[in-house]
């Protein structure tokens, strides 16, 4: 059995990644709103926090009734109760990677989780 999962995520307008990877720790989404376009609903969540980087064009997110302006390279962190809707400007679409994980769960990273050799 290998110990890696490859996918090519191709062009869609959301791309869920859980499925195809099978992963086991967190949701990755690619996401591409045209302009002008929003996602149709408010939420926020339970358990999980969701990290967005924004990966082309530009737009705006309304978390908690405050409006974050985001443009490409831009980088936000969403706390779990944080109520939150995404907007792409009117003049440009926007295309942002979300990952999902459980708030809290993160115990070690980079060099501490690493096994050298």
């Amino acid at each position: 059995m290998k110990n890696f999962t490859q996918t090519h995520a191709g062009t869609g307008a959301r791309i869920e990644l859980h499925d195809v990877l099978g992963l086991t720790g967190a949701e990755i989404s690619i996401n591409v709103l045209p302009a002008g376009a929003s996602v149709p609903f408010v939420h926020a969540h339970k358990q999980n926090e969701e990290i967005y980087g924004i990966l082309e064009g530009s737009g705006k997110a309304e978390i908690d009734g405050e409006e974050v302006r985001l443009s490409a390279g831009d980088w936000v962190r969403v706390s779990p109760a944080a109520k939150r809707q995404f907007f792409a400007a009117e003049e440009s679409g926007i295309k942002y990677i979300c990952i999902q994980v459980k708030a809290g769960s993160l115990e070690n990273y980079t060099a501490a989780d690493a096994v050298i050799g």
